[in-house]
């Protein structure tokens, strides 16, 4: 019987100075049943320093540093296949467990499960300020059967984006299609939601990760990702409605000003992206309202963006990502401070 029961599989690139506080939040609360799995993508930072001192002094981290740079997707794929235990939590590498977080999940897949999903808070980058208090918002654990694939597609998709929350039995993962996934970075996503469907899929309610806001690696490719990687994806399952697909994401996301209008004022939209992917649009009247948008003053967007959702206060994510936009103004960053108080 294998004694490791569950392996906590990270995929890091130049976290030196965030990894050591993930890996203390979780290493204060391991038992012999537990290990950290920790692939690093050929990190020029000090992150093989930091790791290479973590591991010297704790025997159940595992540390490989990867002589190139596989991406995101690769990487957790080798993390799982380095790992020993029964289940996997893709944990991401500057995030922290809350206190009790493997108690939790070690006592939820002593009853099998396919696939547990737990809930998260998220703060700012410092952690100083609650910016959500749950992702979920359920008040009770869930539980997800094979014929209830629907409901727990449009219930968990949009939570799924972030890998944190994902804890899957290992023998799950490797079993399924990862490769064609290389390259999406929601490798997750695809092992969850493509065919045949996960028999058993249970929620935790709790939060117990405390994820670190504004400091993804991916901030400079939010437009490409959000836009295009990300619809692409949650469209190409097979299994569900175009119904509940439309409930997580619009296919073609960027033809709705509004949103190409807050990319604009968070800084993700500029002339560069409208060159890129819309130059060649067909359709001359849509190509304008593109154009008007990435030439349109991005102090003046992002402004006019906190204005708007600065009534309603259930958008303060929305309000502290343009704070820390290129293009706020004192004004926009004034506004958004009030809403602390």
């Amino acid at each position: 019987m294998n004694s490791v029961q569950l392996s906590i599989c990270i995929a890091t690139f130049n976290r030196g100075a965030y990894i050591g506080e993930t890996l203390d939040s979780i290493l204060c609360q391991l038992g012999s049943n537990v290990e950290i799995v920790v692939v690093d993508g050929c990190s020029p930072d000090n992150t093989s320093e930091v790791m290479f001192e973590y591991g010297s002094r704790y025997p159940q981290i595992s540390y490989y540093r990867e002589k190139v740079n596989s991406g995101v997707d690769g990487d957790y794929d080798k993390a799982v296949s380095y790992a020993q235990g029964e289940y996997c939590w893709l944990m991401t590498d500057d995030d922290l467990l809350c206190p009790g977080a493997i108690e939790t999940v070690l006592s939820e897949i002593s009853n099998p499960v396919d696939l547990l999903v737990v809930d998260a808070e998220i703060r700012n980058a410092d952690f100083s300020r609650l910016l959500e208090k749950s992702r979920l918002g359920y008040k009770t654990n869930r539980q997800y059967g094979k014929n209830q694939q629907e409901q727990w597609f449009s219930d968990l998709a949009d939570h799924l984006s972030f890998i944190g929350c994902v804890i899957i039995r290992r023998e799950c993962w490797l079993g399924r299609n990862r490769a064609e996934y290389y390259g999406t970075v929601f490798i997750h996503i695809g092992v969850v939601f493509q065919h045949p469907p996960l028999e058993t899929v249970r929620v935790v309610s709790e939060p117990l990760v405390v994820i670190r806001y504004g400091n993804a690696m991916w901030t400079s490719r939010a437009f490409d990702i959000w836009m295009f990687k990300w619809p692409e994806l949650i469209w190409g399952f097979p299994d569900y409605s175009d119904e509940a697909k439309q409930s997580i994401c619009q296919r073609e996301p960027w033809k709705k000003a509004k949103t190409l209008f807050e990319y604009r004022a968070k800084g993700a939209y500029s002339i560069s992206e409208f060159r890129k992917y819309f130059n060649k649009e067909k359709s001359s009247l849509l190509r304008c309202l593109l154009y008007v948008i990435a030439v349109f003053p991005s102090r003046l967007a992002n402004f006019l963006s906190v204005i708007y959702v600065l009534k309603n206060r259930s958008r303060l994510l929305t309000i502290y990502e343009l704070s820390l936009s290129k293009n706020a103004s004192l004004l926009s960053r004034y506004y958004c401070r009030i809403t602390d108080r």
